[in-house]
């Protein structure tokens, strides 16, 4: 499109004001630059606007059409740019967030502030941490939520809190004992989730020289897959977040298992493209998601947001 709003906008205060003059002090520009205006819009339509009378710019019979057809336009640009500059709780959002945080802590917050703000609208894309960093990066979310730190150059990272991880089992033979040392325990049956994610790459992390003599029986994409299979098969275990066993923990159907030295605990962020504009809304969803996080996680964390 080669005419800009700026001309159109030009066009229809010379079309109500009929004198140039006037026209460029409302604009605070020169005479001379509203009249180059006009015939730059005169030129890319190949045609004449307007006609002079006594010392008076009047719109021709093109110009009157013209007129006709682009007043509504800027009316609605107006109207759209004084409703977004006015309104914060107004418009869409694209989330990303890693598996754990989507499956618990993300949907309710999402639903609960559409509930109290019906005019937006979120979406949500679900990946690991290495997944959520790429498409914050790609510009295909507007905010991220991840679990664990990620190396991402054009991210900024806002801590949310922290999560609680912890080795679990569907074994209650194994969890008889009160505490383990991680040497013995290597040569079980391990079941992790896949490449990517924060809570294995920060599992790994935690076991240092102990992680290359891990027993990796099986990765999976889900924590709900990795439960299923430590209900079922003997020996097995998983390092997973305590917010999504908490309830199976507490009914029996799985047994957290204490190892003697180790703390196993990870930062939940969120991030966004350091470059990103941020609007009203994006700086208010960011404030309440960050209160209901640490809602999620306890009060202690609250005093660290």
């Amino acid at each position: 499109m080669r005419i800009t709003l700026r001309q159109m906008e030009i066009f229809l205060e010379v079309a109500d004001i009929g004198h140039l003059t006037k026209v460029a002090k409302k604009f605070g520009l020169s005479q001379s630059a509203i009249s180059m205006s006009l015939k730059e819009l005169e030129s890319i339509l190949g045609c004449k606007l307007f006609e002079r009378i006594q010392k008076r710019l009047v719109l021709n019979e093109k110009g009157r059409v013209f007129y006709s057809e682009i007043k509504p336009l800027i009316y609605k640009l107006r109207d759209i740019e004084a409703e977004f500059m006015s309104q914060e709780n107004k418009g869409k959002l694209i989330l990303g967030a890693s598996t754990t945080i989507a499956d618990y802590i993300l949907p309710n917050v999402v639903c609960e502030y559409m509930e109290r703000y019906p005019e937006v609208k979120i979406s949500m894309k679900i990946g690991n941490t290495t997944e959520i960093g790429k498409m914050v990066e790609n510009g295909e979310v507007d905010i991220g939520y991840i679990e664990g730190e990620l190396e991402c150059l054009n991210c900024t990272m806002t801590p949310m809190g922290k999560d609680e991880l912890v080795v679990v089992t569907g074994d209650r033979a194994l969890a008889k004992k009160k505490e383990y040392y991680i040497d013995t325990l290597v040569d079980k049956k391990w079941v992790l989730r896949e490449e990517g994610s924060g809570t294995k790459s920060e599992f790994i992390k935690r076991l240092g020289k102990f992680a290359a003599d891990l027993n990796v029986y099986l990765q999976l994409r889900h924590t709900e897959a990795i439960i299923n299979v430590l209900r079922s098969v003997p020996e097995s275990l998983s390092c997973v977040s305590k917010i999504a066993v908490q309830e199976r923990l507490e009914n029996g159907e799985l047994f957290e298992i204490k190892i003697k030295g180790f703390d196993f605990s990870r930062d939940f962020y969120q991030i966004n493209y350091k470059n990103k504009y941020q609007s009203e809304l994006f700086k208010k969803f960011s404030l309440y998601t960050r209160s209901r996080f640490a809602a999620k996680l306890g009060e202690q964390y609250e005093k660290s947001l």
